[in-house]
This record gives structure tokens, C-alpha cells and sequence, in this order.
């Protein structure tokens, strides 16, 4: 018979790399939010689950229980395979640990195939990131890299990271950039999604001295942080990046790849054209239509972007103000150059710690 499994349990098998998680809810279900790793191997397919949704409301409890045996009994033998061929332990889940995951769990148990079964399912899960998120006490120190737009930010946060860096990318899990063209060639997560992988990246990290991120608003995209990440962000060491103009406009094209979405390009601009004046929008407009788009660019940086991040800037107080820029010709110079400081501060943190009284 199969066992129940506790969140915390399958939490800690799965940092291990000692449990394979499936989501037996729809494909609907699954894309729009899961537990971080899963796979997908529906119970029912949207179409049947609304068919028997459908005769459970309108005929009866009975009628829909005989439709979805039907339906499962014929696709029973390969459903089971599915199961088969994953190696180690395996945990089943659905909405809330009831008759999608109970069934597959006796099934698979019939056939000599062991499984947990997640308690509480899905909605347990989501209730357990809600409250650990509203909770937690988050104790490393915040390193923010601000710079102005197209500085290439998250490609040295990414560089950072692959160098082994304590880095969260929240644009990265947000599916998103943050900015009116942020989602072109993207799919941006909903907030569930995003709570769930920002909260895994914040547990690995809270035992380490620092965390990198980059200076990202409360709102991006489509999603919120957390209001104990934004304090920890405008308390936190601020590193402000400093790169040429030619470079942040090869960075954004790169980027954004605007010559494969040349329509989704012009219809963002078109949503902050009147924010622009009015010559300068005809212009944009123009370089976007005729595919010139480091022009494009170049304009949209000089007469939107850069105006209003120094204006944001400027919130930040004299502190900020102050700040010695770290200017780079490459990105492979500012991960240098980056790294660099990251030293220095932790020299600057450890005499610190030696001379506060009683250390």
C-alpha cells in the first residue's frame, strides 16, 4: 500500500535529488503553477476532466465516477509504463490529495510500483509556501547591481552564478524583465509560480553571508515581492554598474532579439509612445517599422529609459549618490571587476566584525 509523505519530508528528499515529484492533475493545471521539478503525467486530460466535471454537476456523483473509470480503464497500461520507467523514489500529488493521486498511488501499488502520496496535495503546498514566505527570517545581507538600462545586469548576475555566486535572479523567475517590453519572447509566471521558485532560492541561500540580486521595482511583470525582500533590497549594499552606450544597445538587441518579434516590439512601444515627445516617438516608430533597431534603441534609452532611472535613482538619498561606479567595456570585464569588490567588501565586513565590543 502506498504512503502518505509530509511537505517537509518531500521538500528534503527533493534538495537531495532523492525523489521525483508528479503532478497527475490536468495539463492545464500543471502549466499553471506546480511544485518547482515536477512532471506531468495527467490522470485526465483537460477535455476528460471537463467532461466528467460536467456530469458531476449536471447528472450525478455516480455517473461521473463510472465515465472516469471508463476513460482510465483504456489508458490504464500505458499510464502505469509512464510510472514504471522512473528510477528511485517517486511522489504523486494532485488539487488536495484526493481521488487523482489516491487512485494512482492504489494502481501503482497493485502493480508492484511504489509511491508516496503527497498530503494535502497541491493546495497544501501552496498554503506551506504562503506561510513560509510570510514568515521567514531572511539573514544574509542584500548586494544590489543597479545601472541603467541595457547595462547587462542579469547576464552578469547569470555569469556570477555559474561562477558558483549566491545569486537570485528575479527576473529569471518572474519570466519576465521588468520593463513594457519585458515579457517579448518570454513566458512570464503568475504569482504562484513565482513564489514557489523565489522561495526554494531563498532557503538554499539563508545560511550564506550575502545574496546578489539586481534593483528590480516591487512589481515585475505580472508578479509581487515579497515586502521583507524590498526592505532587505533598499537597506542593502548597492553596487552601481557603468557601461558605454554602444555596448547597452548591443546588450538590449541580444536581449530582446527585436528583428524575430518585430510586431510584439511595436506594439510595447506603442503603449509608451505618448510618453515620449512627439518627434522623437515618429522616429522611434519609424527605425522600429524599417528594422532599424540599435537606432530604435539608442533613442528609447536616451529619451525614456535613462530620464526615469535617473529619476528612480535619485530616491535612494545622497548615499547613492556617492557611489564610486564600477564602469566596464565588456560584460566578461564587469565580472571581474565585480568580483573584485565582492572581495573587498568581504574584507571591509570581516575587520568590522573584529572590532565590534566582545567580538
Amino acid at each position: 500500500m502506498f504512503q502518505d509523505i509530509s511537505i517537509e519530508k518531500l521538500n528534503e528528499l527533493r534538495s537531495k535529488k532523492e525523489m521525483t515529484v508528479i503532478d497527475v492533475r490536468s495539463p492545464s493545471e500543471f502549466a499553471e503553477s506546480t511544485i518547482p521539478g515536477s512532471i506531468n503525467i495527467p490522470f485526465f486530460t483537460d477535455e476528460e476532466r471537463a467532461e466528467i466535471g460536467t456530469l458531476y454537476k449536471q447528472v450525478s456523483v455516480q455517473t461521473a465516477k463510472e465515465r472516469g473509470l471508463e476513460i482510465m480503464s483504456a489508458k490504464l497500461p500505458a499510464f502505469v509504463k509512464e510510472f514504471a520507467e522512473i528510477q528511485g523514489n517517486k511522489a504523486v500529488f494532485c488539487w488536495r490529495g484526493g481521488m487523482r493521486s489516491r487512485t494512482t498511488a492504489t494502481v501503482l501499488s497493485l502493480m508492484g510500483i511504489h509511491v508516496y502520496r503527497l498530503d494535502g496535495g497541491y493546495r497544501a503546498y501552496r498554503r506551506w509556501v504562503v506561510e513560509t514566505l510570510g514568515s521567514l527570517e531572511f539573514s544574509p545581507e542584500v548586494y544590489v547591481l543597479h545601472g541603467y538600462t541595457g547595462t547587462g545586469k542579469t547576464e552578469i548576475l547569470r555569469a556570477l552564478k555559474d561562477k558558483g555566486y549566491p545569486v537570485i535572479d528575479l527576473e529569471g523567475l518572474a519570466g519576465h524583465r521588468g520593463s513594457i517590453f519585458g515579457e517579448i519572447g518570454l513566458k512570464s509566471h503568475n504569482q504562484k509560480t513565482f513564489d514557489a521558485l523565489l522561495l526554494e532560492e531563498l532557503l538554499r541561500y539563508n545560511h550564506e553571508p550575502y545574496i546578489l540580486i539586481e534593483a528590480e521595482s516591487k512589481r515585475i511583470g505580472k508578479v509581487v515581492l515579497p515586502e521583507f525582500l524590498i526592505e532587505k533590497k533598499e537597506k542593502g549594499t548597492h553596487i552601481l554598474l557603468q557601461a558605454p552606450t554602444d555596448l547597452r544597445v548591443r546588450n538590449i538587441i541580444q536581449d530582446y532579439r527585436p528583428a524575430e518579434h518585430a510586431e510584439q516590439s511595436l506594439n510595447a512601444f506603442k503603449q509608451i509612445k505618448s510618453r515620449i515627445h512627439t518627434p522623437i516617438a515618429q522616429e522611434i516608430e519609424s527605425c522600429l517599422l524599417s528594422g532599424d533597431y540599435a537606432r530604435a534603441v539608442e533613442l528609447l534609452l536616451s529619451y525614456y529609459y535613462d530620464p526615469r532611472y535617473a529619476h528612480t535613482a535619485s530616491s535612494y538619498g545622497e548615499e547613492f549618490e556617492k557611489l564610486k561606479p564600477i564602469s566596464f567595456e565588456t560584460i566578461d570585464e564587469a565580472v571581474m571587476l565585480i568580483e573584485e569588490r565582492l572581495r573587498e567588501l568581504s574584507k571591509s565586513e570581516s575587520t568590522e566584525r573584529k572590532v565590534q565590543p566582545g567580538a
